[in-house]
């Protein structure tokens, strides 16, 4: 298993970006959440960095479709194939702006 990191990248003019790595599951995916609702009332956009995520299982995505609906929210990607696939299946990608930078 790939160890799971997520890490606050930057915050510049309201955009922050957080960067995540490795494997989630329900036991690691708190990690996530945890980084991004140290953020005060969240008033810019929150850039979610998944290129470097090597699995994610269904409690990733959900955590990623909670953010979604609490703030706005963008995807850093091209997703790995994993994570494109489960967001397929489900219909959840349709619910995602994904970028290939984090501003725009």
């Amino acid at each position: 298993m790939k160890t799971p990191q997520v890490m606050v990248q930057s915050e510049v003019d309201g955009v922050r970006v957080v960067v995540c790595s490795g494997e989630f599951d329900l036991d690691t995916t708190g990690l996530l959440t945890k980084a991004c609702d140290t953020t005060p009332v969240p008033a810019g956009l929150l850039v979610v960095d998944v290129r470097q995520v090597a699995f994610g299982d269904s409690s990733f995505l959900n955590a990623l479709i909670r953010l979604r609906n609490t703030r706005p929210l963008a995807l850093q990607g091209p997703l790995p194939s994993q994570l494109r696939r489960m967001m397929d299946m489900t219909g959840a990608l349709a619910l995602f702006d994904i970028r290939e930078t984090t501003h725009g």
